[in-house]
């Protein structure tokens, strides 16, 4: 349908009729079973456009900036254009008189959800909501001694909270299958019983009966020639005869129409709620009218009422439909007293907002996923529940909700942190947990640390991981990677329908994007994932780790069971990532918190070697140069024929202690006595020096070695072309001993070295 024409009746006794017209084929509708479902007949879908026009001038729709405008102009004010964007549920919208802008009616629309299946999506999903709150209700106080009431003088808006759930109870599949299965298989019983018959119709006669026959009342005199005459002056005309039937009317089918009727009173005293709006008011029917439906089935009719409870019956607890209805009464006199602070987002006033919905109904599938994998405590759960003054689940969109446990293996032992809405507000200090540029608030974080230490000090030495989850409903299909394929025209094209999607407000690309701003943003992230309810899972590697990520689960209500594999293989992933020592994420992290703790702002612009191919590990300040001593040219002619140059180790005094910067040093710069301005550079091999003995050095031609083992060292030849001509004062080194020339052996970073390269070597002569 492209044009729908609606009939608006006017309290002023006017009327009107307001004409609709769809931009776009097959997105509008005048539904036959809206009032099935509590809604409006009159039905647009979200994310999309329509015009519209009233048939009389002199009345004009309310503006609602974020959907519906009218005509700049005031003279085709009663034209204008609805954009639905991505709100769902009814959407009432007010007729206004142009005369005076007085309220004189008002028409609903329904705007639904583009996934075909939305309606279903949300009962279940309601369903599964009010079934985990009440098992925590549960667990808070018995059930039998919670008493239902609906307040008048109270906001109504609570007690639509409380009928939803209840309804949710109702509209299940189990809760009709149920009474399904006890009409069709009720639960019977054999009973003793009497009644008065006529001597006539006696067809079996015990003592019982016998005795009647002397002693029953209002009796008939025999003829004198009945046969028993000569025994019985009289016989009584009737006699009670006892005999067995079987009969329904049992305390457990009782109980049955006790429970229907339970939820009958409560749905009617919502349905006659002052306060209630007509949209309550149908939906409240709607049940009761099923509940009715219900209580005529003919097992009903000679049922009478109930005088006990027969809680502790085994066939409450154990007959299939019995014991779901028993469960279902159990849920019911919890789901009645709940409030709900987050519920308003998802049903209030009108809403059927089952994008909000899902994001809810996540959170309790992601908690008992994760509450299973990782043994979070139950006692995390019951924080949901606040029983201080009513009933009230906390859960509500933008409160941050933690649940925390740790997770032991043999190997390690992990805290685990689950957080609903939790905010990464912006910092500066790069060792606090947070943003570096924007305020950041993902749907759902998993945080995984190691388990001895708290999470600030995970923080800031770089061994805590952030994973973030954002539900997206909406998302009917995903693709987190083009075509490659694509030519230029091709890319054009599809980035200008981007930007067509972004003014109409339904640009959904944006949704990918948001995961890399928490992956790139959000310090210490290792992936950023989307669930929705589709068919495709997806999950892109940063390498060939799991993590760092980004990805796709596709987690629908139609197929729970089967949909959420994906996302626990995912989780299984992630756990053998963490257990393994050796991962490639493990060593990124250190490396980073290596180099950001230092602080380093030391600044070097010079003339180096570039770090790519044999040189790709050249960092100057992680590359180290040894500052060598030679004390005569005949040692030194050694060296440079041999290749060799060695230094003393040991324990004896002036020995050379290993450290990592002597085992790993790159360049040898070498000074003789006296020699304070040297440019004697030489690069040595890289598989690093070896211990050699006295004996050893003086096989090989060194002349007189003084200590008993020496590191010696490979020299490759002449270093780079970028250090030629360049010569160094090493009296400005750190670890220069003045007066000690031979026991100035040391390491030195190559930045450090370049700083006290001499520019000059004319002016630094006659300065010296």
């Amino acid at each position: 349908m492209d044009e729908l024409s609606i009939h608006i009746a006017l309290n002023n006794g006017d009327c009107t009729t307001l004409y609709v017209f769809a931009r776009r084929k097959n997105t509008l509708f005048k539904s036959e079973d809206a009032k099935e479902y509590g809604e409006s007949p009159f039905q647009l879908q979200e994310g999309c456009m329509y015009d519209f026009e009233l048939d009389k001038n002199s009345y004009y729709l309310q503006e609602d900036r974020d959907i519906l405008t009218n005509s700049k102009s005031r003279q085709a004010i009663s034209r204008g254009c609805i954009s639905t964007g991505i709100y769902v549920g009814t959407y009432s919208i007010d007729v206004l008189q142009k005369e005076d802008n007085k309220k004189v009616g008002e028409v609903a629309f329904e705007i639904r959800s583009a996934k075909v299946g939305y309606r279903d999506d949300y009962r279940r999903m309601l369903e599964d909501i009010t079934e985990f709150c009440t098992e925590l209700l549960m667990q808070q106080s018995s059930p039998v001694i919670q008493r239902y009431e609906v307040d008048i003088t109270k906001d109504p808006r609570s007690d639509y909270q409380r009928f939803a759930f209840v309804r949710s109870l109702v509209d299940s599949d189990s809760f009709a299958d149920a009474m399904y299965q006890i009409q069709l298989s009720p639960v019977k019983r054999w009973i003793d019983s009497e009644e008065e018959r006529q001597l006539c119709n006696v067809k079996r006669w015990g003592q019982h009966t016998l005795r009647q026959l002397a002693r029953a009342t209002n009796r008939v005199s025999l003829s004198n020639q009945h046969p028993l005459k000569d025994r019985f002056d009289t016989l009584p005309r009737c006699v009670p005869v006892a005999f067995r039937k079987e009969t329904a009317d049992i305390p457990e089918n009782r109980f049955i129409k006790y429970v229907l009727r339970s939820f009958l009173t409560f749905c009617s005293s919502i349905q006659h709620h002052s306060k209630a709006g007509q949209r309550l008011k149908q939906e409240a029917s709607l049940v009761c009218e099923k509940l009715l439906q219900y209580l005529s089935y003919p097992l009903f009719r000679n049922i009478s009422e109930i005088n006990v409870l027969p809680l502790n019956s085994p066939i409450l607890q154990r007959k299939e439909g019995y014991r779901e209805i028993f469960q279902k009464w159990l849920m019911f006199d919890m789901a009645a007293r709940l409030t709900w602070q987050g519920g308003e987002d998802v049903y209030g006033a009108g809403k059927k907002d089952v994008a909000r919905l899902y994001e809810y109904w996540l959170f309790f599938k992601l908690l008992d996923v994760l509450s299973q994998k990782f043994h979070i405590p139950s006692k995390s759960k019951e924080e949901l529940i606040d029983c201080s003054n009513e009933l009230n689940l906390t859960l509500k969109q933008g409160k941050m909700i933690m649940l925390s446990g740790i997770y032991e293996t043999d190997s390690r032992k992990l805290n685990i942190c689950f957080s609903y809405n939790r905010t990464f507000s912006y910092t500066d200090n790069y060792q606090l947990s947070g943003s570096w540029t924007r305020n950041f608030r993902p749907d759902y974080t998993l945080t995984i640390w190691p388990g001895d230490i708290a999470s600030e000090e995970a923080e800031r030495e770089e061994l805590i991981t952030h994973i973030h989850f954002d539900a997206k409903y909406r998302i009917e299909q995903l693709f987190l990677r083009d075509n490659t394929n694509k030519n230029n025209d091709e890319v054009s094209d599809d980035l200008s329908e981007m930007k067509r999607e972004e003014e109409r407000g339904t640009y959904k690309r944006a949704d990918l994007l948001k995961m890399h701003a928490y992956k790139d943003a959000i310090r210490r992230t290792g992936g950023a994932y989307i669930l929705y309810p589709g068919t495709e899972n997806q999950v892109i590697h940063g390498f060939h780790e799991i993590i760092p990520g980004l990805g796709a689960f596709a987690i629908s209500p139609k197929d729970y069971d089967k949909s959420i594999q994906a996302f626990l293989t995912f989780l299984d992933d992630v756990v053998d990532n963490f257990l393994n020592r050796t991962s490639l994420r493990e060593k990124l992290a250190y490396h980073t918190y290596s180099v950001l703790s230092k602080n380093n702002n030391r600044s070097l612009r010079e003339p180096l070697p570039e770090p790519y191919g044999a040189n790709r590990d050249l960092l100057p300040d992680e590359t180290y140069v040894l500052i060598g001593y030679y004390k005569n040219e005949q040692q030194l002619d050694w060296i440079l024929k041999r290749k060799l140059y060695n230094t003393r180790t040991g324990s004896t005094n002036g020995s050379l202690h290993l450290s990592k910067e002597v085992i790993s040093v790159r360049y040898l710069l070498l000074h003789g006595e006296g020699e304070l301005l040297t440019g004697r550079l030489y690069k040595l091999l890289p598989k690093g020096p070896r211990i050699f003995s006295k004996e050893k050095l003086e096989k090989i031609g060194y002349k007189e070695p003084s200590g008993d083992y020496y590191l010696v060292y490979n020299i490759e030849g002449i270093p780079e072309p970028e250090f030629e001509g360049m010569k160094w004062d090493i009296r400005l080194l750190e670890g220069y001993k003045k007066g000690n020339l031979s026991a100035s052996v040391f390491a030195v970073s190559l930045a450090d070295l370049m700083k006290i390269k001499v520019f000059n070597e004319y002016e630094y002569t006659n300065e010296t």
